[in-house]
């Protein structure tokens, strides 16, 4: 077996944590932030589901908006109205296969054994 170099995995450690920032500022969340954690806001999980289905319940009543427009010959603009339909559809399903991860890791969680 060959021993750790201390200097070198402070080096890798290093190049890591500047590519994070790297990827943070591409996707435009900043690296003079920190992201989450340097905000001082505390990561809560609950909050950002409730956020998302939020946003798939308001997808979902703009769709019935204009499908009901559409019906009632207010717009005759097929294009948009099949756009958003399909926009909440698939969040929708998007919706159920995170609720059908979660729902499995939760069940993995359980069965392990203590």
């Amino acid at each position: 077996m060959s021993t750790i170099d201390q200097s070198r995995l402070l080096q890798m450690r290093s190049s890591i944590l500047s590519q994070n920032q790297a990827l943070q500022r591409a996707a435009g969340r900043g690296a003079a932030t920190g992201g989450i954690e340097g905000s001082g806001e505390t990561p809560d999980f609950g909050s950002a589901i409730s956020a998302a289905l939020q946003q798939v319940n308001a997808q979902q009543g703009r769709a019935s908006d204009l499908s009901e427009a559409y019906e009632r010959g207010d717009t005759h603009d097929i294009v948009s109205v099949m756009i958003e339909r399909q926009k909440a559809s698939l969040g929708f399903e998007t919706t159920l296969q995170v609720r059908n991860k979660l729902l499995s890791a939760y069940r993995d969680i359980m069965n392990m054994p203590v």
